[in-house]
C-alpha cells in the first residue's frame, strides 16, 4: 500500500482546537499540506486562495454550520467536484441524510481515527 500522501492539500474545518490540531499533527505526518480554518467564513475564504484536494469539516459550527458551509462549497463550480467529508460527535441517520443532501462525500463520527481520515482522503483524491 502506498502511504505516500505528499502533495495532498487537506482542509480541516472545526471550532475545535483539539480537534484542528489532532487532524494536522495525523495527516502532516504522513505528508499531507494542511489548511485549518476555524468557521465555514474563515474556510470560504482560504478555499479561494489554497484550493485544497479534500476537505473535512465539523456540522456543528457557530455562524455558518457544516451543512452550510458543504452547500456553499458544492455550489460552487469551482470546488463541486471537490469531496467534503462531514465530520460529527453524532452518529445519526438523519446527520447523515442531511449530509447527502447539502452534497456532502462522506460522514466521519468523532473521534475519528488515523484510518479514517486517511481512508477518506485514500478513497476521494488517491483513486
Amino acid at each position: 500500500m502506498d502511504d505516500n500522501f505528499q502533495n495532498i492539500k487537506v482542509m480541516v474545518i472545526d471550532d475545535s482546537k483539539t480537534i484542528r490540531r489532532t487532524a494536522e499533527t495525523l495527516l502532516k505526518k504522513v505528508g499531507c499540506e494542511v489548511i485549518t480554518a476555524t468557521d465555514g467564513f474563515d474556510a470560504l475564504a482560504k478555499i479561494a486562495d489554497t484550493s485544497p484536494n479534500i476537505i473535512f469539516v465539523d456540522i456543528m459550527m457557530p455562524r455558518l454550520d457544516g451543512y452550510q458551509t458543504c452547500a456553499l462549497i458544492k455550489n460552487n463550480s469551482k470546488y463541486k467536484s471537490t469531496p467534503v467529508i462531514m465530520l460529527s460527535s453524532k452518529d445519526g441517520l438523519f446527520d447523515k441524510a442531511k449530509g447527502r443532501i447539502v452534497g456532502s462525500d462522506e460522514y466521519l463520527t468523532k473521534p475519528f481515527s488515523k484510518d479514517e481520515l486517511l481512508g477518506s482522503i485514500r478513497q476521494y483524491v488517491k483513486s
